[in-house]
């Protein structure tokens, strides 16, 4: 038997330490996702700033660390729940979200997620030359633990994250500098339109993204606005007489957005297709498997143990779905019954999918979106088939189906946790494994940030809603429509399930979509032919959110490869010819800082906002003249991607 790890790596500190951190990017997470549709994986910069802490409270290990890592970014990841929960108040089902609903639905899906991954870990992590470059990249960050790389890394982290606050809280909350730009000429009755944000977070996405997935998200933003947009507004009607830019929008809004909502199904469909295959062997090889290993690197939770906590976290989804459709419905416990053997049953498929896809793209770059909306098909039309069969109950279709509509949001909600942990978990497992990390600990630390980041969540989305609103639903009256949070996957969440259930969604646009997600396809095969890759996700993804995101997070992207062209070059001319460890992470913790610092302010905002009751409370635009802002905003987010630029290629 192998003898005890004698390092310090599961500690009380260390869970304290974690539950401190998850706050922080959990919080983060929810308000980036809610205004971009987008988060960011919190591993390397939880790692580094575990490392400065844990040094000076003194006796940190890399094993320690790793643990602290692993329960933030679980806790960071649970996050993702963002895009379905509040299609519950886009539907007007609720009116805020309920603490115990939202965090139990939450947490149980988060431990489904951990306990789908556990016996994937020796096909996919330990057995499997899969990349995973964020769990690598995390354990590099890890090993190299020396005091100087630490406290540069901590220290880009903390300057990319005042940057972006002090930017954020002039735009947002003073709002003497313009958040965005906006630009709309026409050609005849053809409308087209410019829009850029002036978003720290976004620029700090873009170049987590990488080149070919921000030209990809660019690609999709000139489909919609370079030629859906224009080609629409030169073919339909307007009606309500309404102007170019409001029309463009609704346009976009209505009709567009269905057409990525159509890509995104077929290039996450195309996705899974390809990776179905080697998922398979993997996990016929675990089957395959004889039990009875003992060696503390390759201890996993016991059966008992992962037996127990998957009863308990089936029973506490019986339990909220009952308690959700019993106020209600009579006559329900047939459809509980059958939504909880749908989230086992399509969790662990989908975990097996976005733990292969996590391996080989990162876990930023799975497509979670486009499962969520596969989802959300499939949940509509299981309701739809448990009615045929007379298994649901009467309330459920009645009422414009709104019942049906919500209480498929709610079952989505509870499988889009598990999805998003499982797709993160085998990064930290993948960590774990190269920093030599005792599983059965981990798994315990990943249980550990579902729980902390579980807690988070309602309070955090209920601050929001109340703060900013989201588009199409706001809180109370009089509130400025314009700083509503677009919310851009609940928004289409909603509008797909209650199109199915009231026979009143554009299959036109959807199926010109899926048309256009299979071309996509079929040019990104022959690219990969040349050498060259046009990721269809990206594509589609970039005609689903407004232009503002994906053109501001594209020039994030370029911007990041310019920089590491730049960076690379000097290396080869330089002496030596290597560049070290804390220069190559720069960039990466001020664009994390970025994010990081912007999402923080607009939390603050909100909290401020609910406190005063006005959501404009800071505000000197009155006494501003009216085109200063947008001259000031330009200026100003310019020199920020300039400190941006200089302090990434002044890393040594």
């Amino acid at each position: 038997m192998a003898s005890p790890n004698p390092q310090r790596e599961l500690t009380l500190r260390g869970l304290l330490l974690g539950a401190l951190i998850t706050i922080v990017f959990t919080a983060s997470n929810v308000y980036l996702g809610l205004r971009i549709g987008l988060t960011f994986a919190s591993s390397i910069p939880a790692a580094v700033i575990s490392m400065a802490v844990l040094r000076l409270m003194g006796g940190g290990t890399l094993l320690e660390n790793n643990m602290v890592q692993s329960q933030a970014s679980a806790a960071g990841t649970l996050s993702c729940v963002f895009a379905t929960f509040p299609g519950l108040i886009i539907a007007g089902f609720w009116t805020h979200f309920p603490f115990w609903q939202t965090a139990g639905l939450s947490f149980a899906g988060g431990v489904l997620g951990v306990l789908f991954t556990i016996p994937l870990r020796r096909a996919l992590v330990t057995q499997s030359s899969l990349p995973y470059p964020e769990g690598v990249a995390a354990a590099e960050i890890l090993r190299a633990g020396a005091d100087k790389s630490n406290q540069r890394g901590l220290q880009a982290l903390i300057s990319g994250g005042i940057m972006a606050s002090v930017f954020s809280f002039c735009s947002g909350g003073l709002r003497v500098l313009a958040d965005g730009l906006n630009l709309t000429a026409s050609a005849g009755s053809a409308v087209f339109q410019l829009s850029a944000a002036f978003s720290p977070a976004l620029i700090g996405a873009g170049y987590l993204v990488g080149l070919s997935g921000g030209m990809a998200m660019l690609t999709g933003c000139i489909l919609a606005w370079g030629v859906g947009v224009p080609w629409l507004t030169s073919l339909l009607p307007n009606p309500a007489h309404l102007p170019p830019a409001q029309f463009a929008q609704d346009i976009w809004l209505h009709k567009v957005r269905f057409v990525g909502a159509g890509a995104i199904a077929i290039a996450s469909l195309w996705t899974l297709i390809e990776l179905m295959p080697p998922v398979l062997r993997g996990i016929r090889t675990m089957l395959q498997r004889t039990t009875g290993l003992t060696a503390t690197t390759d201890k996993d939770l016991s059966a008992r143990t992962m037996g127990g906590l998957m009863v308990g976290a089936m029973l506490l989804l019986a339990g909220f779905f009952a308690a959700f459709l019993a106020p209600v419905a009579h006559g329900f416990w047939p459809i509980v019954g059958v939504a909880v053997v749908f989230c086992v049953v399509f969790g662990f498929v989908m975990a097996a999918a976005c733990g292969y896809m996590a391996g080989i793209v990162g876990s930023s770059s799975s497509p979670i979106s486009g499962i969520i909306i596969i989802g959300a098909v499939l949940c509509a039309l299981m309701i739809l088939a448990l009615e045929a069969l007379c298994l649901t109950p009467d309330a459920m279709m009645a009422d414009g189906q709104k019942l049906a509509t919500a209480f498929t949001i709610l079952l989505l909600s509870a499988i889009t946790a598990t999805i998003a942990i499982s797709n993160d978990n085998l990064q930290d497992l993948k960590t774990g494994q190269l920093v030599g990390a005792t599983p059965w600990k981990q798994e315990v630390a990943l249980i550990a940030g579902c729980l902390v980041g579980a807690a988070v969540i309602p309070p955090v989305l209920n601050l929001l809603y109340q703060a900013y609103g989201f588009t199409g639903a706001m809180p109370r009256p009089g509130m400025d429509p314009t700083h509503a949070l677009s919310a851009p996957q609940p928004a289409l969440i909603t509008l797909i399930a209650k199109g199915i259930f009231t026979h009143s969604l554009d299959w036109t646009m959807l199926c010109v979509g899926m048309g256009l997600g299979v071309g996509l396809v079929v040019l990104d095969l022959g690219l990969r032919r040349r050498g060259q890759a046009l990721p269809p996700l990206g594509v589609a993804v970039g005609l689903y959110l407004p232009a503002s995101v994906s053109l501001t997070l594209a020039c994030g992207a370029i911007l990041g490869w310019v920089l590491k062209r730049i960076s690379r070059n000097r290396h080869a001319t330089s002496a030596t010819g290597q560049s070290s460890p804390e220069g190559g992470s720069t960039g990466t913790m001020l664009a994390s800082g970025f994010i990081v610092g912007e999402s923080l302010t607009g939390v603050l905002l909100a909290v401020l906002s609910g406190a005063t009751g006005r959501d404009n409370a800071f505000s000197l635009a009155a006494f501003v003249p009216q085109n200063v802002p947008a001259i000031l905003g330009t200026l100003g987010f310019g020199a920020l991607c300039w400190a941006f630029a200089r302090k990434t290629l002044r890393a040594p």
